[in-house]
């Protein structure tokens, strides 16, 4: 797979505060990968050198196997972004500011796309309409068709469905992979939501202070977490579990009849004999596998401990 954005030893400092340190990492050619962290990890100082908003205080960036610095111009009419956090004109129509953009990135027949993109993202009535009577959902949207205006080979997607409600935002993540199938778009994708991350990305990077400290997929990372969660609805034998798990030292957690008990998948058959011998008989059961959001917590809690020995 040829990488479509490699950066190398990427670092920003803030007179003795290092932001960013010695960051490396590619992302292939229909790739999407998700870059995670804490508040204050460095995504977005990283994000803002990798479009050259920022410069970095040491590091390259390539796009498309070309130096960022000496091919700035030729590498952003293949590349957008777009961000939940950042504003357009206010002052300027839908169509106005589609319009502007489609000029600023050369593209050809641009009525046709702009037309195109406004049905996937269900804005066409709001062509008309000035960016500062928008709601949030409606601006975000509109800076997803900007992004997508110019056939980009690459996107940064900082957030993008963090204002939207859930229905727009399954649409928004199956015209992603709908653009990655057909024109095998890679992206950098940032969300606090780790399902989506889950979903859309191929691989995934977590920074925390700056550095990265984890690199594999969703699953592998997932996969790290041997316990489970056994969920078990128990109403008529309440107080002989209560007691049974106290005898035997079991964790668990209560929320009203519910019983949450952390436990390896392979040992859920012995643990389900168990209260079968002591006639403990349960309404409902559920088992709750660890996901990315479960590592990732973990994660990060290992690092605060570490930071604090």
């Amino acid at each position: 797979m040829d990488n479509v954005l490699e950066v190398k030893n990427l670092t920003k400092k803030f007179g003795d505060f290092t932001a960013v340190d010695s960051v490396s990492f590619s992302i292939g050619d229909g790739e999407i990968l998700g870059v995670l962290g804490p508040n204050g990890a460095g995504k977005t100082t990283t994000i803002q050198m990798l479009l050259g908003v920022m410069s970095p205080t040491a590091g390259e960036v390539f796009y498309f196997g070309k130096s960022f610095l000496k091919h700035r111009e030729e590498i952003l009419k293949k590349a957008n972004f777009c961000s939940t956090y950042i504003s357009l004109p206010w002052q300027f129509t839908t169509m106005e500011i589609l319009e502007i953009f489609a000029r600023i990135y050369e593209v050809p027949d641009s009525k046709p796309r702009i037309k195109k993109l406004l049905k996937e993202f269900e804005i066409e009535h709001l062509e008309k309409k000035h960016f500062s009577d928008l709601s949030a959902g409606e601006k975000t949207r509109l800076l997803l068709t900007k992004a997508f205006l110019n056939y980009p080979k690459i996107i940064l997607l900082d957030e993008p469905t963090a204002s939207l409600d859930p229905e727009i935002a399954v649409k928004i993540r199956d015209f992603l992979k709908k653009e990655k199938k057909e024109y095998n778009v890679s992206m950098l994708f940032t969300s606090h939501n780790m399902a989506e991350v889950e979903e859309m990305c191929d691989r995934v990077i977590i920074l925390n202070h700056g550095k990265i400290i984890v690199e594999d997929t969703p699953e592998n990372l997932a996969g790290k977490i041997k316990n489970c969660e056994l969920e078990l609805l128990i109403i008529k034998d309440e107080n002989k579990v209560d007691t049974f798990f106290k005898n035997k030292k079991i964790k668990h957690r209560k929320e009203r009849n519910n019983f949450f008990i952390p436990i390896r998948e392979q040992e859920i058959g012995s643990f389900l004999t168990a209260l079968t011998n002591e006639k403990i008989n349960y309404e409902q059961i559920s088992i709750n596998k660890a996901g990315l959001e479960d590592f990732f917590l973990q994660t990060i809690r290992k690092e605060k401990q570490n930071e604090l020995e």
